[in-house]
């Protein structure tokens, strides 16, 4: 959507005095002993010293907590620490899911559970991780609510093989400069249900402005529609270094509200767009547009296959590039993208090779 506007050891045998010396090792004068004695008894303070400086952390136990019920669940995620991993039963959760509670990078929180552990949210967002940085949610199912998963100002969160689907809006969004985040290997669909054009499947950033900085969000091998009501993937303006490779696009639930005509709209920069595959837009098959001065700009397409077959557009292009200037505003579009249908690769004036 966007708004108008531009990794046997051998032992040597002893000798006889050596084995001799072996054996009376163990038998010490009352000096040695009180030696032995004397140092045993720094031990602790050594230690004690050790561990004041910081110098040898100690790690935090892997905590497994098994959840079953929808109170069970908001509890172990107002109570996660890192290291963390709330395991989810098969079963409906009903209710709106949040937590505060970040892990870090060496230490991350798990939230997962199969897909049939379905987080079912009657409005609102099905699970919002605010401030949440260093979650890992895997393998589960989110439905019914306004928005499926939600970060916002979470850095590195990393969402895997999940099912999204049948939601007001959009599927799952990177807000508040939420960074380094990944959506890999999960399906959405059938988003965007009432109708007003907001339904994108994986939303970066925010619109209106540049303060977002939802940087290096990667977007891969996930199969995104049908029934997605709006973009699959909207990349806004102030968000740079997004990856978007190995997904299957398509844009049956393409409404034409918000400009919604093509499987991606690229308003950020310095976006790889790679080995993707689309089929059924209404218009184009992936676009970039300039909201912003400066935005926009430094795409590189390669390796996708477009189906443009059925689409009845203005424009029918693989690649629609609304704003481009060699110097100030690239955009490169490799040989290795193919396209069938529509009216070609790429629209008149822009370079393919």
């Amino acid at each position: 959507m966007r708004t108008p506007g531009s990794a046997r050891s051998l032992r040597s045998p002893r000798s006889r005095r050596s084995r001799r010396s072996h054996r009376i090792r163990p038998l010490l004068t009352a000096h040695g002993a009180a030696a032995l004695l004397g140092a045993a008894a720094l031990l602790p303070l050594a230690t004690s010293a050790t561990a004041a400086t910081g110098s040898t952390p100690a790690a935090s136990p892997t905590r497994v907590i098994e959840v079953s019920t929808a109170a069970q669940l908001k509890d172990a995620l107002a109570a996660a620490k890192p290291g963390d991993s709330i395991q989810l039963a098969d079963g409906t959760y009903n209710g709106n899911f949040k937590t505060t509670a970040a892990g870090t990078s060496g230490s991350r929180i798990t939230l997962t559970g199969s897909s049939k552990a379905v987080l079912t949210a009657g409005g609102g967002y099905g699970l919002h991780l605010n401030g949440a940085s260093y979650w890992t949610v895997k393998g589960i199912t989110v439905t019914g609510g306004q928005k499926g998963i939600m970060m916002d100002a979470s850095n590195g969160v990393v969402i895997d093989s999940v099912t999204v689907h049948d939601l007001d809006m959009e599927g799952v969004h990177f807000r508040k400069s939420s960074k380094d985040g990944v959506i890999k290997n999960s399906t959405i669909r059938d988003t965007g249900k009432n109708g007003s054009g907001m339904g994108e499947g994986v939303y970066v950033g925010s619109a209106g402005g540049t303060d977002d900085k939802s940087d290096n969000v990667q977007i891969l091998g996930n199969t995104i529609g049908p029934g997605v009501g709006g973009e699959n993937i909207d990349i806004k303006e102030g968000t740079t270094g997004a990856k978007i490779i190995g997904n299957t696009f398509d844009g049956s639930g393409l409404t034409g509200a918000h400009y919604d005509d093509s499987w991606v709209d690229i308003k950020g920069n310095k976006v790889l767009v790679e080995n993707n595959k689309g089929k059924h837009t209404t218009n184009n098959g992936y676009e970039t547009h300039t909201q912003q001065s400066g935005w926009g700009c430094g795409t590189v397409f390669r390796g996708n296959t477009s189906d443009l077959s059925g689409a009845t557009g203005p424009d029918r292009y693989g690649f629609n590039i609304t704003h481009y200037d060699v110097s100030g505003c690239p955009v490169t579009i490799a040989r290795d993208n193919t396209v069938t249908g529509g009216r070609g690769v790429a629209n008149p004036g822009i370079p393919v090779g």
